[in-house]
């Protein structure tokens, strides 16, 4: 004797009511939408800051969503969307070994020199 279990979620009816099929059993080719990073610059002048990220057919498309889902209310002036599959990082693991040769010059580090008062934010 053996069974076979059909699971069934809200809004899913199995055969028994009103004859509908089961489509929680059929097959569907679902083709995933790749994923974009957004940045978003929001006054002129600044850096694009990293938002968040969403899925897009295009990079038009990609655009469209961001200013609807990170600009609703005029944060931004600008928006960059990169797909995620072109975005290469350093391992944190390996910071030590990548930053080292920074640690040895320490003419890059701006402690030697003295500042006027009137130089603020830097």
């Amino acid at each position: 004797m053996s069974f076979q279990l059909h699971k069934l979620y809200y809004g899913d009816y199995g055969e028994s009511k009103n004859g509908a099929a089961d489509i929680s059993t059929q097959q569907t080719n679902k083709v995933e939408w790749p994923l974009w990073e957004v940045f978003i610059r929001s006054k002129q002048g600044l850096d694009h800051k990293h938002v968040g990220s969403l899925h897009a057919a295009d990079a038009a498309m990609a655009i469209e969503n961001a200013r609807d889902v990170y600009t609703r209310r005029m944060e931004g002036v600008s928006i960059w969307v990169v797909e995620s599959k072109h975005i290469h990082a350093s391992n944190p693991d390996e910071a030590e070994a990548l930053y080292d040769p920074a640690n040895d010059k320490a003419y890059r580090h701006p402690t030697f020199y003295d500042l006027p008062d009137e130089v603020k934010y830097m």
